[in-house]
């Protein structure tokens, strides 16, 4: 048994070669089973890549299956600050099963984090993929600027606000997210508000709630709309490789 540290300092014991992994996180049940599927023994019902993936399903990320979960008898198992509920962390601790938690705000800490957690918790090199994305990520360059508001649910609406991995990923873009100041990650912001801020543009993601054509849009008349994949926006994890290039052109759209 070895003892590391995950991304908020906790002592994590792994042993000495990971067998079994439980994930938590979408981002990162895509993230193991692009590099070492065969590692993933549980995931949650939101964890739709690969599509193909073939594990346990132990409910969702904010109200996973603890017991289902133990009977697992996962060597480590995967979450994240943002997306998983210290209690369930606790009681997954307090059963004896070894929690690695991220905590992921920006892209360069994405790229970090994923790397650590590949190694640190699941015994792995490294993959291909990471330095690729490592790579995309290092020669991107912001197109022309732009402000913009960022729906990411309606009734009540609620935008990205500070310290945000989404936030970090437009800005890189070149464009800055209006709320990027606000106190709440997260604020709940009135309809008429977002609209008076006069952004440049409004970008609606397909996740959390999935906004179309026909569902957002029509709430910013006179405003821009985008229309992105919200995987590309807001997952980190095999998608960064793609992200950039994909991005721009939605957000162009």
């Amino acid at each position: 048994m070895t003892i590391v540290h995950d991304d908020t300092g906790a002592p994590v014991p792994v042993p000495e070669r990971v067998r079994r992994v439980v994930s938590l996180v979408p981002s990162l049940t895509e993230t193991v089973a692009a590099t070492a599927r065969g590692l993933l023994v549980g995931a949650t019902d939101w964890c739709t890549h690969p599509a193909d993936l073939d594990v346990a399903r132990v409910r969702g990320t904010k109200n996973p299956d603890v017991e289902a979960i133990v009977a697992l008898e996962p060597d480590v198992v995967l979450g994240n600050t943002e997306e998983n509920r210290a209690p369930d962390v606790a009681a997954l601790r307090a059963a004896g099963i070894p929690v690695w938690m991220t905590e992921i705000r920006t892209v360069d800490g994405a790229l970090a984090s994923l790397r650590r957690m590949l190694s640190g918790a699941c015994g792995l090199d490294a993959p291909a993929w990471l330095d690729e994305a490592a790579r995309v990520w290092a020669g991107v360059e912001p197109g022309p600027p732009r402000t913009a508001v960022v729906p990411i649910w309606r009734r009540p609406w609620m935008v990205v606000g500070r310290d945000t991995f989404t936030g970090d990923v437009l800005a890189r873009l070149g464009v800055r997210n209006l709320y990027a100041g606000h106190p709440d990650r997260y604020p709940k912001i009135p309809l008429d508000e977002l609209n008076a801020a006069g952004p440049d543009l409004v970008v609606l993601p397909d996740e959390p709630y999935r906004f179309t054509a026909d569902d957002g849009p029509e709430a910013f008349p006179g405003i821009p709309a985008a229309l992105v994949n919200g995987r590309l926006l807001t997952w980190y994890g095999p998608s960064l490789v793609e992200a950039p290039g994909a991005l721009r052109e939605q957000l162009a759209g």
